[in-house]
């Protein structure tokens, strides 16, 4: 299944600050567990690609929480950060 990637760059190049914003919308599905650590929800979490600050949206996110995944895919385009797809085993590097 194909994911949504929001980069945490515009499309102009620049990086976009600041620079937790991924863990903060990732944080509108988080949970605090038992041990005391924030569990993101695999509809939404954030992750490092490439040394870029991303968030992973499951297209399942829109049927699930529409308000939420309407939200961010606003919120991205307003603030003209890359958007793309790919497949789920996608790479990530620090």
């Amino acid at each position: 299944m194909k994911k949504i990637i929001i980069e945490g760059v515009t499309e102009s190049g620049q990086k976009f600050r600041p620079s937790d914003w991924a863990e903060r919308m990732s944080g509108a599905l988080s949970t605090f567990g038992r041990d005391h650590r924030i569990h993101y929800s695999p509809l939404l979490h954030p992750k490092t690609i490439n040394g870029i600050k991303c968030i992973i949206i499951d297209p399942q996110l829109e049927e699930t929480a529409p308000e939420t995944y309407h939200y961010i895919m606003n919120w991205a385009a307003n603030n003209e950060l890359k958007i793309s797809k790919t497949d789920e085993d996608m790479p990530s590097a620090g």
